[in-house]
């Protein structure tokens, strides 16, 4: 995993949470998380990366984080993680993994993005390609962690 992989994700987070949830979120710091990636979250959205570089995005947020943004995503109070709310978070991590093949592209990686899974609950394993890197974003909400273990295709 080379840390250029993980800006786009970190810029497009940023821009797609101020404009979508009118967030204003700081980011943490940089960790490497080798070997299995787990799950350290209540719920984490998944979408996987593939062409001239490939693997997989991960979004991981608690309950109550989850709840709040999705909240604010559909104008109304969240009280559980419903198909209404689900759908919401779902989209929101396609916008942050879309916008950030966006970037990708511009400097001559064409990717395309596959369409997100939630999963609940902390401690699943979800094998990666590569080890991921790891940086979590604070907002009002609560913090969002993402997980970027990507890597670019051979002869890339």
């Amino acid at each position: 995993m080379e840390v250029k992989f993980i800006e786009p994700f970190v810029r497009a987070a940023f821009t797609v949470l101020a404009r979508v949830v009118n967030a204003s979120p700081e980011r943490g710091q940089l960790s490497l998380r080798s070997g299995n990636t787990f799950t350290s979250q209540e719920l984490t959205a998944v979408l996987g990366v593939n062409g001239m570089v490939e693997g997989v995005a991960l979004y991981g947020m608690s309950a109550v984080t989850a709840g709040k943004i999705a909240g604010q995503m559909l104008g109304q109070d969240v009280e559980e993680i419903d198909e209404m709310a689900s759908s919401a978070l779902s989209e929101l991590s396609n916008m942050i993994t879309g916008n950030a093949t966006t970037h990708f592209e511009s400097n001559g990686y064409q990717c395309d993005i596959t369409p997100p899974s939630l999963i609940h609950g902390t401690g699943v394993q979800i094998t990666t390609l590569c080890p991921a890197l790891v940086v979590p974003v604070s907002t009002q909400f609560g913090k969002v962690e993402i997980n970027v273990a990507l890597r670019a295709v051979n002869g890339q």
